[in-house]
C-alpha cells in the first residue's frame, strides 16, 4: 500500500476541502503513488479515482426525540431541574393558574346550584385572601363547613 498523504494534500486544495473528505479509489492506490503534480491530481479528479466525500455533521435525531419527550413532559424530575421553583414558574404565574381554577370551580358549583349565592360569595372572598392550596382544598373547606355533601355529619 502506497503512501497517498503528499496526493491527498494536493487533491484537497484542488477539491477545496479538508484532506479528511478527500476519498481515493482503493483499486487505484498503486497507480496514484506515481502521480506528483497537480495536473497528474488534476486528471485523476477527472477520471473519478479522486472523490470529494460527503460533509458529516452531527446528527441531531437524538436531540429532536429528546425535544418530543419534553413536551410530552417527561426528563422534568428533579434531577434534570436548573434554577429555583420560581425561575421555571413566577408566583403570579402560579397564582393565576390556582385561582383561575378555583374561581371556575366556585362558578361551577354555584351555576349548578349546589352552592348558594351567598356562600359563593363568601368562599370567592376566601380564596382571593389566599385561604385555599387548590380546587381540592377548597372543597374540603366547603364540605368542612356543611356547604356540599360529605362534611359534617
Amino acid at each position: 500500500m502506497a503512501d497517498l498523504t503528499n496526493q491527498r494534500r494536493i487533491a484537497a486544495s484542488l477539491l477545496k476541502c479538508g484532506k479528511g473528505r478527500v476519498w481515493i479509489d482503493p483499486a487505484s492506490q498503486d497507480d496514484l503513488a506515481d502521480a506528483v503534480t497537480r495536473s497528474d491530481i488534476r486528471s485523476a479528479i477527472k477520471a473519478g479515482v479522486i472523490r470529494r466525500g460527503p460533509v458529516v455533521g452531527t446528527s441531531r435525531a437524538r436531540a429532536r426525540r429528546h425535544a418530543a419527550e419534553v413536551k410530552k413532559g417527561r426528563h422534568s424530575g428533579p434531577g434534570s431541574r436548573r434554577g429555583s421553583p420560581e425561575s421555571r414558574l413566577s408566583k403570579k404565574d402560579r397564582w393565576m393558574r390556582r385561582i383561575r381554577a378555583q374561581r371556575t370551580l366556585l362558578r361551577e358549583l354555584r351555576t349548578s346550584k349546589k352552592i348558594a349565592p351567598s356562600v359563593y360569595r363568601e368562599f370567592y372572598r376566601r380564596a382571593k385572601g389566599g385561604m385555599f392550596r387548590s380546587r381540592a382544598h377548597l372543597l374540603v373547606n366547603l364540605r368542612l363547613a356543611g356547604h356540599l355533601p360529605g362534611g359534617k355529619q
